[in-house]
């Protein structure tokens, strides 16, 4: 889990810097502020079979491949499914960060939520994880251009920063927050009319 951490921090910090094309405006004089990116990706398939013994289900995505796998006892509206309906998954995560002006490292916090549908109807279900955590800025060399954090284990992790004209207002001493938050949703619809 330490390490975990400590790479997300990492990782999150590097994007943070390094995503210029979704940056919010901010002039050169105000505080530093933040910026955030999503991304989404949604997959379709149409149920070819379902073996309600096995719990073995086949989809044929869009692009023509057949999958299989098995319903897990998660899945508590399997018997809803019949050949011909359309499976629908949707992965989204989010990254944003914001640097705020003096503060301390502060230790991650992780939270989850989730739900389904109700028995009897089509299956549907979501699950999310949020993850939240502050470094501190130690450095900032603008000759390389980089930055130094340190983490609230007290790990300190140096890195480049791609887009020099993001670190205008940000000083030794700034924290920066950063949350990441993925999400995966699936539905079953019925079949198409025809």
């Amino acid at each position: 889990m330490k390490r975990f951490v400590s790479s997300l921090a990492a990782t999150c910090i590097v994007c943070a810097f390094s995503l210029s094309s979704v940056a919010l405006a901010q002039t050169p004089t105000s505080a530093p502020k933040g910026e955030g990116v999503i991304a989404s990706s949604t997959v379709t398939a149409t149920v070819t079979s379902v073996n309600q013994a096995t719990r073995e289900v086949t989809v044929k995505t869009d692009d023509g491949r057949d999958l299989g796998f098995i319903a897990g006892p998660d899945v508590k509206n399997l018997a809803q499914v019949k050949p011909g309906d359309v499976l629908t998954a949707t992965y989204s995560e989010a990254l944003v960060y914001e640097v705020k002006k003096g503060g301390v490292a502060v230790a991650p916090a992780v939270g989850v939520a989730g739900g389904s549908a109700k028995l009897g109807e089509k299956p549907a279900g979501g699950i999310a994880q949020q993850a939240t955590v502050t470094v501190l800025i130690t450095a900032i060399d603008p000759s390389i251009p980089s930055v130094t954090f340190k983490g609230p284990k007290g790990n300190t992790k140096t890195i480049k920063v791609k887009h020099p004209e993001k670190l205008e207002g940000v000083s030794v001493g700034d924290t920066v927050e950063i949350t990441y938050t993925e999400a995966l949703a699936v539905k079953v619809e019925s079949a198409p009319k025809q």
